[in-house]
């Protein structure tokens, strides 16, 4: 093929490959883009087809090596936990009856008060409890076994 032709098919590949990346997650076509962007630039000052592949591939798995650090640290179920979601398995104190039939509850955990709500009978106040879960907005608790 000749070499203008090489420049927009490139080009065009570099392109797609980056407009797919942002539509999509994951960095999966990122590493692509880049080694077409690379060859691009060689078809674009005139190097040959073998030079632009080997750019191409190159190009591409260097920059997928390097993504590959952000693609673990986004696979990881262990992340960062913020948010109302970091009181899950913390223990607190009914400071308002709780009875999800008559949608009361109110918590202290820490130092911050949470609306709750519990799967079994009601929690009178007083009672310290066990965060199990978070449900939309509230807290979903339990009676908590050990006492502090």
């Amino acid at each position: 093929m000749d070499n203008e032709v090489w420049r927009w098919v490139w080009t065009g590949m570099a392109l797609i490959m980056a407009v797919g990346e942002i539509i999509t997650a994951g960095f999966f076509l990122l590493p692509f883009a880049i080694g077409a962007g690379l060859a691009a630039v060689a078809a674009w000052i005139g190097l040959t087809d073998v030079v632009q592949w080997a750019l191409f591939f190159i190009g591409t798995a260097v920059s997928m090596l390097y993504v590959r650090r952000f693609i673990r640290v986004q696979d990881q179920e262990q992340s960062l936990v913020v948010g109302p979601k970091r009181y899950v398995g913390g223990t607190g104190l009914v400071i308002e009856t709780i009875d999800t039939d008559l949608n009361t509850g109110l918590i202290r955990i820490e130092a911050e008060e949470w609306r709750a709500i519990t799967d079994g009978g009601p929690i009178p106040e007083g009672t310290r409890i066990k965060v199990v879960e978070l449900r939309g907005t509230r807290l979903v608790v339990e009676r908590s076994t050990k006492e502090t």
